[in-house]
């Protein structure tokens, strides 16, 4: 006898079989990741860069050369303006399917919402001290969002090899301790410490931090450069960008030149590495800081 589909009863009971094999239930197919993704952040830039995926927008797009540098943004990059602004109408107008962010912008998170789901990965928030691994943490979530499980992890293990073969190259240099600074001026100066990627970089390379000072939670402190003195020993690494008018006037400052690491010449200057960045960021403030720290040492030796 034929059920009303016209399937016999021992059709039937086969299919039965054939669907508790498999589990019982006819899954459908998963949604697909999004695609049309929004960044907030130059850090979570940098990472959907490295997973092989270009955001269709982000912020602040003219100073992206200026402080993160490589790898260079994809030609037709959508600007959404300030960070703390973005263009609302111009978000409406690229209808992202995703919005990425920070709790930097926890404050308009409820307005983001209205154009696509949203989604904030901390990195630096209170109590904050750990960048590095909070990268690791969101680098796995937003690569499996994303479907991007296996270049998630690439990318932690490309970070690993990097720290490592740093380690090993500046092993004879582990012992001097290093002071990581921004110039603001002629006579300020933010140097990270406890709580900076910076300072993750540098435990991961085996290379000391000469600041023990307090920091905020971002990872620095904000002081006047004769505060450095009390560090006499150490070999200050200043990074780009930094105006040619600080650098005269430093050149012409007593308070400047009587500093110990001025006097005997242990002042390294380096390229832009995005201090707020994520492991791409890492790896570029290790691998900067290895290339000018050997070159330093064979030229001393």
């Amino acid at each position: 006898m034929l059920s009303p589909a016209g399937l016999d009863r021992r059709t039937l009971l086969a299919a039965a079989c054939c669907m508790a094999a498999r589990g019982g239930v006819v899954r459908a197919s998963e949604p697909s990741p999004p695609a049309r993704i929004v960044s907030l952040d130059y850090g979570l830039t940098e990472t959907l860069l490295a997973l092989g995926i270009a955001p269709i927008g982000m912020v602040q797009v003219g100073a992206w050369a200026d402080w993160v540098v490589e790898p260079a943004l994809p030609a037709g990059m959508i600007d959404l303006g300030a960070d703390r602004e973005p263009n609302l109408e111009l978000l409406a107008a690229i209808r992202p399917d995703l919005i990425v962010t920070t709790p930097y912008l926890a404050a308009i998170r409820p307005v983001l919402e209205r154009f696509a789901p949203t989604r904030t990965f901390s990195i630096y928030a209170p109590p904050g001290g750990r960048p590095y691994e909070l990268s690791i943490a969101a680098t796995r979530e937003l690569a499996g969002l994303l479907g991007r499980a296996a270049e998630g992890e690439a990318l932690i293990a490309r970070a690993e090899a990097r720290m490592a073969e740093i380690r090993a190259r500046l092993r004879a240099m582990a012992d001097i301790p290093l002071l990581i600074v921004s110039f603001l001026d002629a006579h300020h100066v933010r140097v990270y410490g406890a709580g900076s990627l910076f300072d993750d970089t540098l435990k991961r390379c085996g290379l000391a931090n000469g600041w023990r000072g307090p920091c905020n939670y971002w990872g620095f402190a904000t002081v006047g450069i004769e505060v450095l003195a009390a560090v006499p020993e150490s070999r200050l690494v200043y990074l780009e960008p930094i105006s040619g008018d600080v650098l005269t006037k430093l050149a012409g400052s007593p308070l400047w030149n009587s500093l110990a690491f001025v006097r005997a010449g242990r002042i390294q200057r380096l390229p832009a590495a995005l201090m707020f960045g994520m492991l791409p960021s890492a790896m570029r403030f290790a691998a900067l800081l290895g290339e000018h720290l050997s070159a330093t040492e064979r030229s001393s030796g």
